[in-house]
């Protein structure tokens, strides 16, 4: 019990937007292809969202720049794949 496990200045729940957005874009994205669209139109949304607050915080240095980009494609990818699935549809 040596080490401090009091919050330093990059501890903060900013670090897990990126995270949090690349999962979620994945999910949306391979969810396109499994025909589960309430869910990849939620979480392709929250995805871009999350991906968007990751990559503010990523570039004022909390967080790391990659996961939230990569979300925020994934989620961009699957939600407009699925809108444009659904449309052509209808």
């Amino acid at each position: 019990m040596t080490s401090s496990t009091a919050s330093r200045d990059k501890d903060s729940p900013a670090t897990a937007l990126g995270p949090t957005a690349l999962v979620l874009g994945v999910f949306s994205a391979v969810g396109t292809w499994a025909f589960l669209f309430p869910w990849t139109v939620l979480a392709g949304a929250l995805a871009v969202t999350f991906g968007a607050m990751g990559l503010h915080y990523a570039r004022r240095g909390t967080g790391r720049l990659w996961p939230a980009a990569a979300g925020t494609t994934l989620g961009a990818i699957g939600l407009i794949g699925t809108i444009t699935l659904l449309w052509s549809l209808a």
